[in-house]
């Protein structure tokens, strides 16, 4: 109960006591499915989910995400919310890296980073165009006084009353980086559970395993679908709102999503596993 009564944090600063029992908590899911599946396929498929997870929750901080206001040109980002477009990123890098599969971990791991950040890096580019030709207004951010990338100012092209509006170019690169790390990371839950599907499942059902190859591949793609879905609307919550990318105050509140999101992978994926696993 200490870390539901807890206090919450102010800004980027993580709460110890919560942090602290977080941690005791993953330990002790990392040490059950050790316990109950042994250091084999099982626990190494755990240990990927995390750091799966870990990747996402990372990587959703990237993404700028302006939601309603942006809409209105109001503030910086896309106009939708952080789970949203999260989403879109991860899958596009998990068809990617489910395409790759057959060339192995790193490879389909890498393509579908390269996936989910050129979704990302396409979406910025017609956001961007849509802001200037339809809207007809600058990209100009409202954290920083100059572009972290370019050194461009910023305050002359924001207008009075907003709190920036576009996607300046820094918010750009930042959402590109989101989607790779996203994408990579549902890509590599996604290689983990199904290498461990592919050589329990037969004995399971007692079939061959091409015959159980397409149930293999779909139980992958549902559990890699929901843990990222899980570990993108607990960054999002983190985020509290709207954020511009790696610029943005709100980036520094990423420890605490780490925690979290390696927590719920955890707890997911021991789910995921003990289906086959036990």
């Amino acid at each position: 109960m200490s870390a539901i009564a807890a206090k919450p944090a102010a800004g980027a600063a993580m709460d110890m006591t919560s942090t602290l029992i977080g941690i005791i908590i993953l330990l002790i899911l990392i040490a059950a499915t050790y316990f109950v599946a042994g250091s084999g396929l099982a626990f190494m498929a755990l240990i990927g989910v995390i750091v799966g997870g870990i990747l996402i929750g990372f990587g959703v901080h990237f993404v700028p995400v302006g939601g309603a206001p942006a809409a209105m040109g109001q503030a910086p980002g896309i106009a939708t919310g952080v789970a949203m477009l999260a989403a879109g990123a991860g899958l596009a890098g998990l068809f990617g890296g489910a395409w790759a599969a057959e060339l192995g971990l790193v490879v389909a791991t890498i393509t579908g980073a390269i996936g989910g950040g050129l979704l990302m890096a396409v979406t910025c580019m017609f956001v961007n165009f849509i802001y200037v030709f339809g809207m007809g207004i600058p990209s100009a951010s409202g954290k920083v006084d100059k572009d972290p990338i370019t050194g461009d100012t910023q305050k002359e092209f924001k207008s009075q009353g907003t709190e920036g509006h576009g996607l300046p170019f820094v918010s750009y690169v930042g959402g590109v980086i989101g989607g790779i790390f996203g994408g990579g990371g549902g890509t590599l839950i996604y290689l983990m559970l199904l290498d461990l599907y592919k050589v329990e499942l037969p004995g399971m059902m007692n079939a061959l395993p091409g015959q159980v190859l397409p149930i293999a591949i779909t139980l992958a793609g549902i559990f890699a679908i929901g843990i990222f879905l899980v570990n993108a609307v607990l960054a999002a919550y983190n985020i509290t709102g709207t954020i511009e990318g790696p610029h943005d105050p709100k980036f520094k509140r990423f420890p605490r999503a780490i925690v979290a999101c390696a927590i719920a992978s955890a707890l997911c994926g021991m789910v995921a596993i003990m289906i086959v696993a036990v």
